[in-house]
């Protein structure tokens, strides 16, 4: 096996997506507590969402049921544990993981997130904000241009929610984000939800936010609840929880990025207090009503 110092920082043309197409309806993360219902009821959504680390070991129920789901829906693979953000390498053992994981199951996407995550001593429980800096560029750019070689596949980088900005950044977070498209190839995961979720906290207008993201970069998009509470100072202070039913807001601002981007496929992520697998169907189809009626006001 080739070790990530091995690999060239700027590999060949990497494959867009896989081969046959992308779905075009919503669809909703995989959860343990719905695999029965999903192979007793095989509801009608577009694909199913893992966490690659859920699934990084040989085998077991998580796998038996996850193959057997497979046969019946497009999956796409979202990673929480590369850490592209962080200080130091990438962890070759944790690459080569995700990379038996996903020639295994050939999802749609591979996703990670703009974030950092991993110290000398270990993971951390979080998935922890960047100082947007020409340094801290250099060191995404050249850990994504890796895992993109190693992975031999397009990366799609997740917008974060925050609740902290770094006074030495020199970039507005999505020009930042932009400069690593145009640099690694990379796409983006657009999370609509994080952008509303720090526009709130910081005070910036998301719908400028949206409309600085290059509609060609976008490969995906992901949708969540949120929890609203209140800062020392008696200001709004929105905390992505991802626990409960979309937000009007949110809805809103989906249908202004797909009328900007046209037919994205969308993700419902619901991770904890998780409802029975109707109430994320609901959700999966209101995605789809949306975006069908923000076409309909484009073509207008």
């Amino acid at each position: 096996m080739k070790t990530i110092s091995d690999l060239s920082s700027h590999g060949s043309a990497l494959p867009l997506w896989p081969p046959g197409g992308t779905p075009l309806c919503a669809g909703v993360g995989l959860k343990p507590v719905h695999y029965r219902s999903i192979l007793e009821q095989r509801p009608g959504v577009g694909f199913f969402e893992i966490h690659a680390e859920n699934y990084m070991g040989e085998g077991g129920p998580p796998h038996r049921y996850l193959s057997a789901i497979r046969e019946h829906y497009t999956l796409s693979v979202h990673g929480v544990g590369l850490s592209l953000g962080a200080s130091h390498p990438l962890d070759e053992a944790h690459l080569q993981r995700l990379k038996v994981l996903i020639d295994r199951y050939q999802p749609m996407f591979f996703s990670e997130h703009l974030a950092w995550s991993t110290h000398a001593s270990g993971y951390l429980n979080d998935l922890l904000p960047l100082p947007y800096t020409a340094e801290t560029l250099h060191r995404v750019v050249e850990h994504i241009d890796a895992t993109q070689t190693f992975l031999g596949r397009r990366l799609l980088l997740e917008n974060p929610s925050t609740y902290v900005r770094f006074t030495e950044s020199t970039y507005a977070e999505p020009d930042f984000i932009q400069e690593i498209v145009r640099r690694t190839s990379c796409g983006v995961l657009l999370d609509v939800n994080n952008v509303h979720v720090s526009a709130i906290n910081h005070g910036f207008d998301p719908y400028a936010y949206i409309d600085a993201i290059h509609p060609s970069s976008v490969g995906e998009i992901h949708l969540a609840g949120h929890t609203h509470e209140w800062d020392e100072d008696g200001s709004p202070l929105l905390i992505d929880t991802h626990d409960q039913n979309v937000s009007d807001a949110v809805w809103s601002l989906y249908a202004h990025a797909i009328r900007r981007m046209g037919a994205v496929p969308t993700m419902i992520e619901w991770d904890t207090r998780i409802p029975g697998l109707d109430v994320l169907v609901a959700e999966s189809q209101l995605a789809n009503a949306v975006a069908r009626a923000a076409q309909e006001k484009v073509h207008v």
